[in-house]
């Protein structure tokens, strides 16, 4: 599996660039983890309901085709979009989203943080707090789109909607977390790489 650091990245154009990836891989093309950095911008799940924007504001908001419901990316927050092939690997999307939430969990661990789960509200958190959003859209059995960890940002554009459609759901980052100041870089490497740990494991 590759990993790919494209930076600071346009959202719309990385949106454009992984559908156009997926329609063209073919049963050999290698899977890809993208890690990237969007410039402010809130993105709606294809369930999203309207009324989980709260407030508007210069932030764009994009109507997207992942699951899940609003949320926000912005500067200081690792995006991973997953472009794996499940039928390949032979597995579902309940078991893709199982292990990059396990995957988020595990890194955490390794910053002494505990992490948990909450059932019906896919994502980790820590002390109920959402630290990491997930959404994938499957095509053909493979998937796109893939998850965001909150590591130093401004978390105040989380306060104009409500995050992935729980009202008053609170966020935290890793940077309020612990004193380690890893980049973000290094912990989005970091936990491309136990995503593939966790992916090479599950393949039946």
């Amino acid at each position: 599996m590759r990993i790919i650091n494209l930076g600071r990245q346009d959202y719309l154009n990385i949106w454009e660039q992984m559908k156009i990836f997926t329609n063209a891989r073919d049963k050999n093309t290698q899977d890809e983890l993208w890690i990237v950095e969007h410039s402010p911008v809130f993105t709606q799940g294809i369930s999203s309901k309207p009324e989980h924007v709260l407030s508007s504001s210069n932030i764009p908001i994009i109507q997207t085709d992942r699951g899940g419901q609003i949320t926000y990316h912005g500067p200081g927050q690792a995006v991973i979009y997953c472009l794996i092939d499940l039928k390949r690997l032979n597995i579902g999307v309940k078991k893709m989203i199982e292990v990059i939430e396990n995957s988020i969990i595990d890194l955490l661990k390794t910053y002494t943080i505990k992490a948990h789960l909450k059932s019906g509200a896919p994502g980790v958190y820590v002390n109920n707090a959402k630290i990491a959003a997930l959404g994938l859209k499957v095509k053909q059995s493979r998937t796109y789109h893939g998850l965001s960890l909150n590591v130093d940002m401004d978390l105040s554009p989380f306060m104009q909607i409500n995050p992935c459609g729980y009202q008053g759901l609170k966020v935290t980052q890793l940077c309020d977390l612990t004193d380690n100041s890893d980049t973000l870089n290094i912990v989005a490497e970091k936990l491309s790489q136990i995503l593939i740990n966790h992916v090479t494991r599950n393949r039946h």
